[in-house]
């Protein structure tokens, strides 16, 4: 018994965490998982304009081996005018970590799914207008919508 248990441990030691972030042009949204990539939870919303910097100094100090960006798109499918922010942001990450792997989650419905929650929660209306919070939801949202997915 004391053998499985090292061997979890030594397997669960080397597991890196999930980053998913809602990308906005002022605020950006950002989730973690944990170590086993089980569960995803908010971590913060941080102004974009900081948002490189931020993950420069998380990915120094966090094991991270993939970063999930929320995809807008329309109804139709067809990508939404944001998109077009989100390209260069993609491109510098890319240059900024190329050992990570950048992959995209439908986003559509997460700021309506995120105030949902926040009602269902019982927030009242003033949390619930706090745009930050939202973004920080939004983004579990898309990270648990990765997870289910992957798993």
């Amino acid at each position: 018994m004391h053998n499985i248990f090292r061997f979890i441990f030594a397997k669960t030691s080397v597991l890196a965490r999930i980053l998913a972030l809602d990308f906005g042009k002022v605020r950006t949204g950002v989730a973690v998982t944990d170590e086993l990539q089980l569960i995803a939870s908010g971590l913060k919303t941080v102004q974009t304009s900081n948002l490189i910097a931020f993950l420069k100094d998380y990915i120094t100090t966090e094991n991270v081996e993939c970063i999930v960006i929320g995809e807008p798109r329309q109804m139709d499918g067809t990508p939404s005018e944001s998109e077009a922010l989100i390209e260069p942001f993609l491109k510098k990450l890319k240059q900024l970590f190329p050992q990570l792997v950048l992959e995209r989650q439908d986003e559509r419905f997460t700021s309506k799914m995120a105030i949902q929650s926040m009602i269902s929660g019982g927030l009242n209306k003033k949390k619930r207008q706090n745009k930050a919070l939202v973004d920080e939801i939004s983004a579990t949202l898309i990270l648990q919508s990765f997870l289910n997915k992957k798993h």
